[in-house]
């Protein structure tokens, strides 16, 4: 179990709407397709029980384009899509993945 300041990666990322199903989110974060950055260390995320904490900043592709957001909130539920725009933000850096 997570404590009550973080939330599961495959629960947030179906909450913040990016996966359909939870078990597509967790097939996604298990096959270690998401890069996590906290507090200047940044690591890949193979397991989809990982705890996120807000201000947690995320870099994935998805539907062929990178994505990279920062964990604003984590929501108690998996609402409508205004409702999870708010749980996340752009990142503040550019990945280097992402620079051209």
């Amino acid at each position: 179990m997570t404590d009550a300041g973080s939330c599961r990666a495959d629960v947030w990322l179906w909450r913040a709407r990016f996966f359909k199903t939870r078990s597509m989110a967790s097939r996604f974060v298990e096959e270690g397709r998401m890069r996590l950055s906290r507090a200047g260390s940044t690591g890949r995320i193979d397991k989809a029980s990982r705890g996120l904490k807000v201000g947690d900043e995320l870099v994935f592709a998805l539907g062929g384009r990178v994505v990279a957001i920062r964990v604003e909130a984590f929501g108690d539920r998996r609402g409508p899509p205004a409702e999870a725009r708010a749980l996340y933000a752009p990142a503040t850096q550019t990945p280097p993945e992402a620079q051209v």
